[in-house]
């Protein structure tokens, strides 16, 4: 009888894979920290539209991560099964869906300004954030060939040249960013569309860059196969990261909804609401790191025929990322207080964000959770479940839900945040009992080239 439960083993591949991932995402974090710091001492205006234009730019580019993370079960998957053309075809085809994804994103740039005063932005923020999307659109190309190598790379297991190309990138965009904000080093003083140039600078020096130190592994793969750009696979490839796409946008949209929600309630609002999400948000990069490890392990698990494997990365990956999230929850239920004047000494601010921060800590287990059963499902392939569940838990529960606790019952700031953690225990409970049952049946791994029929199934 197949081992299922996850041995040593199974945790350090875990550990080794989901480290540098963690890594990789603070790193593109403290990014957009560097930028923040270094226009804060601007102006307020200038801070407040560039955080407008950042918005406007993220929510482009998340779809468009999203899409491209298809490559993460069928490169996994291939992997596992020793197909050689089918990783190289995936990677093909994801960057022929990479530079499809930077004309579309190029496109939605342009009327920046127009759609941000249809939603009723004040026209000095706008004047800051337009032409500061305006300077990046070039960088959307950068971006998504970016995405595409880091998929691939982190599905092959190399994630040396990702860790090396983000610690480099987050030097780089600190320096362009100073120097360009406010002329020193000889260049102009820029302002505002100066931290957008070095946002563009730095995200092609990091898709050179990860190109130039993974080429090892990414080169054999590069040898353009006729069969790679056919449109129906890619079309097929498309099925798979579309819901993904979507899924990631859904989310970002709900999270940027409440903050919308929480700036109506007032400056101290906003501020504690900016404080216990930035808490979550840098803590949550660990299971999200789980995450990507998971579904990786998952997919070579799947594309090698062996579902045991499967199952047992999958639990160790819900292990990993629960046994985490509830240590940080401990955290942050215990010293709220201190936490918080880490980022203000506002006493008010620091005093409702005492009140949001163990909630979030509530909040913890059940991102954790969902997170990871998200990974497990890509890793076989199932990525039409995680946005279906997305929809009714963030949208038909969770959102009205807080509406109503914080407006109808008067519950405030403390509403909105527990209406989102009843939402997330509903998203990870009903996630986790599709993982059960996905892998508690037959496997089949993913195969978008023709015939159909050639994919493989495995017990």
């Amino acid at each position: 009888m197949p081992r299922l439960v996850p041995s040593r083993q199974d945790l350090a591949r875990m550990t080794a894979l989901a480290a540098p991932a963690v890594i990789v995402q603070l790193g593109l974090m403290a990014m957009g920290v560097v930028d923040t710091m270094v226009v804060g001492r601007l102006s307020a205006v200038a801070l407040a539209g560039v955080a407008i234009g950042a918005l406007y730019n993220f929510s482009i580019g998340s779809f468009g991560m999203g899409v491209l993370t298809a490559l993460d079960p069928l490169v996994s998957q291939a992997v596992g099964a020793r197909d050689e053309p089918a990783i190289g075809r995936a990677l093909q085809r994801g960057l022929a869906i990479a530079l499809g994804l930077g004309v579309f994103a190029a496109l939605l740039s342009l009327p920046a300004e127009t759609v941000l005063r249809h939603l009723g932005q004040p026209p000095e923020l706008v004047a800051v954030a337009g032409p500061y999307v305006h300077i990046q659109w070039p960088s959307m190309f950068a971006f998504f060939l970016l995405v595409a190598f880091r998929q691939t790379l982190q599905a092959l297991g190399r994630m040396r040249p990702v860790v090396v190309t983000i610690l480099a990138a987050n030097l780089v965009n600190a320096v362009l960013a100073w120097s360009l904000v406010f002329g020193e080093l000889g260049a102009p003083r820029l302002g505002t569309i100066g931290s957008g140039l070095a946002t563009t600078l730095a995200r092609w020096f990091m898709a050179v860059l990860m190109l130039v130190l993974g080429w090892r592994h990414l080169a054999p793969r590069l040898a353009l196969r006729p069969d790679s750009l056919r449109w129906r696979p890619i079309l097929r490839m498309l099925a798979i990261g579309l819901p993904i796409g979507f899924q990631f946008t859904l989310e970002y949209g709900v999270f940027a909804t409440v903050a919308l929600l929480m700036g109506h309630m007032g400056p101290v609002a906003a501020g504690a609401h900016q404080i216990a999400i930035n808490i979550a948000s840098v803590t949550f990069m660990v299971p999200y790191g789980v995450s990507i490890a998971t579904s990786v392990l998952v997919g070579r698990a799947v594309g090698a025929g062996d579902a045991a494997a499967a199952r047992r990365a999958g639990l160790a990956g819900l292990f990993a990322g629960a046994a985490f999230m509830a240590v940080s929850a401990c955290v942050l239920v215990l010293a709220p207080r201190v936490l918080a004047r880490l980022y203000t000494p506002d006493a008010g601010v620091v005093g409702l964000a005492a009140l949001l921060v163990p909630i979030a800590g509530v909040f913890q287990v059940f991102d954790g959770l969902q997170v990871v059963s998200i990974g497990i499902l890509r890793g076989v392939g199932d990525t039409r479940t995680p946005l279906v569940v997305n929809l009714i838990g963030y949208w038909l529960f969770a959102l009205p839900l807080s509406l109503f606790l914080a407006f109808r019952l008067g519950l405030g700031p403390r509403g909105l945040w527990w209406g989102f953690v009843g939402g997330l225990a509903m998203v990870a409970m009903i996630l986790l009992t599709r993982v059960r049952a996905r892998l508690g049946r037959k496997l089949g791994r993913l195969v978008v080239d023709e015939p159909v029929a050639a994919a493989s199934v495995v017990e």
